[in-house]
């Protein structure tokens, strides 16, 4: 009786010991169990990604509107972990001719949505191209790169 009175009195200096984040005694319980000393949080950071699939396989192909206008869009997947503001720029490509010879040039693009939260949103983006030079360019070819449309993001507050 009185060992077992010994072991009670012994668990409970224990319970009171563990959460003050030590354990003394003198005399470990009659089994060896383990006891929780104390927790550690695990933490770390966790950055913005945000991400297209396969980008090498999308392109924006121009259809002509009216003389020396074209449009063109392509919708793309983007996936990410947080809010972002999407935008983009568009330059002429000059190794194939220059669609800008003697200016007057009109080169725009879009994006739409612009806001995208987190997970995966279709986004067409769009190419607009007036008052193209079309004699730097060779006849009768096709997919000839004239522009370029970089997509830019940034986060939204």
């Amino acid at each position: 009786m009185k060992k077992g009175l010994l072991i009670v009195a012994a668990v409970l200096m224990l319970a009171g010991a563990v959460q003050a984040g030590e354990v003394k005694l003198h005399h470990w319980p009659c089994a060896f169990v383990p006891q929780e000393l104390m927790c550690i949080p695990v933490i770390m950071d966790v950055g913005y990604w945000i991400r297209v699939k396969s980008q090498t396989k999308y392109k924006i192909e121009l259809n002509q509107i009216s003389i020396h206008e074209y449009d063109g869009c392509v919708t793309i997947p983007v996936e990410t972990n947080f809010n972002a503001t999407l935008s983009c720029t568009i330059a002429a490509y000059t190794a194939n001719g220059d669609i800008t010879a003697g200016g007057g040039v009109g080169l725009s693009c879009s994006v739409a949505p612009a806001n995208i939260t987190p997970g995966t949103t279709n986004v067409s983006v769009c190419a607009h191209i007036t008052n193209a030079n079309l004699s730097q360019l060779p006849g009768g070819g096709d997919d000839i790169q004239v522009a370029t449309v970089c997509i830019k993001v940034v986060p939204t507050v």
